[in-house]
């Protein structure tokens, strides 16, 4: 049974009605509908109601008292606390996420800063991605910084290419180690082998594949003891290098990585978690139940989830963001999403499309905190494609970020602005 299901009928043993929308969004007896309610909402303030569905984690049982916009219940008998729902709107869900992702504000220069940016890791799949990333979050950022001695590439989550704080190696690898016997023997076996062969003085995966005779890829299965950094330029395969084991454990290393991802992504579920790191179901869904009494259920347009404890006086608040332009590049985490995760972010279904591509995905242009176009790069040519006509001062602002990009190629970058 999973978490989600527990926690289910948990709130059924409370005698909670987890099929009533209106209970676990907070409508009382006598109060307006949400239907009614919307129909009086003017088109220019409406917004998609949180919906929270049945299939959502609903219950947190024992551990808040009040405070919160939600649901209330009635105390029960041996009942400490009740069930409280926390109902986010869309716009305060990507304000929140953009200001942990330093979005709208740059980080000053140094390494905090730089392993801030990187706090659940920085995509690196596409050549240079992940310096593209931090130069959205971070000032000061060269066409170098994605080598400074803070910050390492491993092979972290679904086997892709991170960029990573040196310090958070542990995260993005030993917690990634598969429990099963067999799953930990062939990642432990292959990492063997690959340090007898860095031992003599072999740097090439292809020549390691060789003499191990398999294919080049399956090292990445030996990424999850923590034992291998990579070095990729997007040229060639990665070279690999021998590093001694993180000293964190691995529950405790995925406890965080798992934290982290709700700070970053939240709200979310350990479906999603599941899907951004590639573990199983079954763990996902035991880390989150371990963390259950640190997070907080919440209702969005696009079903339920959850947040840390921590978090919620950040949803609640209401920052004035800088008007910020941002080029993000392909795969980085402020659109790292699947399924209905997309839907909040991207609510048009055309303009999802040219975003999430089937094949290499382009980046997304950030205005004003909306996703507001696409864009690729030749060389030091840029072409944004916009999703609406600009005015001439947003055409400006888009030119003179493409300008503080730090692109390698020589002479500065131009830019193409369509339509």
């Amino acid at each position: 049974m999973s978490y989600d299901q527990r926690m289910l009928d948990a709130a059924r043993d409370l005698g909670i009605n987890v099929a009533s929308p209106e209970k676990r969004i907070g409508l009382r007896e006598g109060s307006t509908s949400r239907r009614e309610s919307s129909t009086r909402r003017s088109e220019a303030d409406s917004e998609r109601t949180p919906e929270v569905p049945s299939r959502w984690p609903t219950a947190v049982l024992g551990r808040r008292s009040g405070g919160s916009v939600g649901a209330r219940c009635r105390p029960r008998p041996g009942v400490l606390n009740c069930l409280l729902v926390l109902a986010l709107r869309r716009d305060q869900i990507l304000r929140y996420r953009r200001a942990v992702a330093s979005l709208d504000r740059r980080l000053p220069a140094g390494p905090d800063s730089l392993r801030r940016a990187a706090w659940v890791g920085l995509q690196d799949s596409m050549p240079r991605a992940a310096l593209l990333s931090l130069h959205a979050r971070v000032a000061g950022v060269t066409a170098g910084s994605w080598e400074d001695p803070s910050l390492i590439q491993v092979w972290g989550p679904r086997f892709s290419v991170f960029v990573v704080a040196a310090l958070d190696r542990a995260l993005f690898t030993v917690a990634l180690l598969p429990d099963d016997p067999r799953g930990r023997e062939r990642a432990q076996r292959l990492a063997a082998q690959l340090h007898d062969l860095l031992a003599e003085g072999i740097e090439s995966l292809e020549e390691a594949g060789r003499r191990a005779r398999v294919h080049p890829n399956a090292f990445r299965y030996a990424a999850a003891t923590g034992t291998l950094l990579i070095r990729w330029d997007g040229a060639r395969r990665p070279t690999i290098a021998a590093c001694p084991p993180p000293e964190m454990d691995p529950g405790e290393a995925r406890s965080e990585l798992a934290r982290r991802y709700l700070h970053v992504f939240g709200p979310t579920t350990a479906a999603s978690f599941a899907r951004w790191s590639g573990l199983p179901a079954s763990r996902a869904d035991a880390v989150f139940a371990a963390l259950q009494p640190s997070l907080v259920p919440v209702g969005t347009p696009i079903g339920g989830g959850w947040i840390l404890a921590s978090d919620e006086a950040s949803f609640r608040s209401d920052p004035q963001p800088e008007a910020a332009v941002r080029l993000l590049p392909s795969g980085d985490a402020y659109f790292l999403l699947q399924g209905p995760d997309r839907e909040l972010l991207v609510t048009d279904p055309d303009q999802r499309a040219q975003l999430w591509t089937p094949r290499v995905w382009p980046g997304a242009l950030l205005l004003d905190g909306e996703i507001a176009g696409t864009w690729r790069r030749a060389g030091p040519r840029v072409r944004v494609q916009a999703w609406r006509d600009l005015s001439s001062a947003e055409r400006e602002r888009i030119a003179d970020e493409v300008t503080t990009l730090p692109l390698p190629d020589p002479g500065p970058p131009t830019v193409e602005l369509t339509p």
